[in-house]
């Protein structure tokens, strides 16, 4: 079997964001995905293998391994691979670049959490933290929301931050520097959070009314980014709750403590693409837990399949 292989130079310039985030709502339309999830470690090194299986767009598995010793090899200390069946015979159909899908996927998560809950007539971004997922933050919300006039890149190392703007300036976009965080957030219509901090980084104190707040970072029961007082003043929305509620530490320090009631439900993307739920007013404050998940891979890598099945 000779599978196709399809790599970062297989969509540069011909996949756009707004492609992604309409590939994943129309995958939130479809059966709820069967999800699980399989870690396997030794000593620092880890693999994660992330699974999938959609009614309608078939099954995925995405490894991931996690190696801190290549850096001395020169080589990437996380690498990995996804595959893609078919969903009438589970026939493989392709390998995709994992790192390209995830980039693809996590951005495009928070997307549409934005498109679904944000006001729409927003001006003003302010991304904290200046890594590579701040980055494709940056480009897909100047693309989502092309009425953003300001893009504000705060974070604690400012030589990072500088580098971030000046490529984002580079392409156009009207990025500038945040040097003092609680001003870029108290002036801004949307927050975007991409940290790896275990201590919250943004204080509820800060939000103003009608703000979208979203939290990308976070992804063990350990990491937050958002204070009790943000948490309690807000409408809370998860990308997925079987991924959520009791794995990530925005959501779930919160839950165990009693901040969150255990009992509460906490509307997903199913429930908002169904239109079941969504922001009620436009004061409202809303915050969105971007916790990833394999079923979001597998609706970003048909996206970028179709891609090739198109010949666009």
């Amino acid at each position: 079997m000779n599978l196709p292989f399809l790599g970062p130079e297989h969509v540069a310039g011909r996949l756009s964001w707004r492609a992604v985030v309409d590939a994943l709502e129309a995958g939130h339309r479809l059966p709820r995905a069967r999800i699980g999830d399989t870690l396997l470690e030794r000593g620092d090194d880890a693999l994660l293998s992330r699974s999938a299986w959609i009614d309608g767009l078939g099954l995925g598995v995405k490894s991931a391994t996690v190696m801190p010793g290549n850096t001395a090899k020169g080589l990437p200390t996380v690498q990995a691979a996804m595959l893609v069946f078919s969903d009438e015979t589970a026939t493989p159909e392709a390998v995709l670049d994992g790192v390209m899908v995830t980039d693809w996927k996590t951005a495009g998560d928070s997307l549409l959490g934005a498109r679904l809950l944000a006001r729409a007539d927003s001006r003003v971004l302010t991304i904290v933290g200046a890594g590579r997922v701040a980055e494709t933050l940056a480009r897909g919300y100047a693309e989502i929301f092309p009425g953003l006039a300001e893009i504000r890149i705060a974070n604690r190392t400012p030589a990072r931050a500088e580098r971030l703007v000046a490529a984002l300036e580079a392409d156009g976009l009207p990025a500038i520097q945040a040097p003092d965080l609680a001003d870029a957030v108290a002036s801004a219509d949307i927050v975007a959070a991409a940290t790896m901090s275990r201590d919250p980084v943004l204080k509820g104190a800060w939000v103003r009314p009608g703000t979208h707040v979203d939290l990308v970072g976070g992804f063990t029961p350990e990491m937050r980014e958002a204070d009790d007082e943000l948490i309690a003043k807000a409408a809370i929305f998860a990308d997925c709750r079987e991924t959520v509620l009791d794995h990530v530490g925005d959501i779930a320090i919160p839950r165990a403590a009693g901040l969150i009631e255990r009992e509460r439900e906490i509307p997903d993307l199913y429930d908002l693409v169904a239109g079941r739920n969504g922001r009620r007013d436009r004061g409202e404050i809303t915050l969105f837990k971007n916790g990833g998940g394999a079923h979001l891979d597998l609706m970003t890598a048909r996206a970028i399949l179709a891609l090739r099945e198109s010949g666009a």
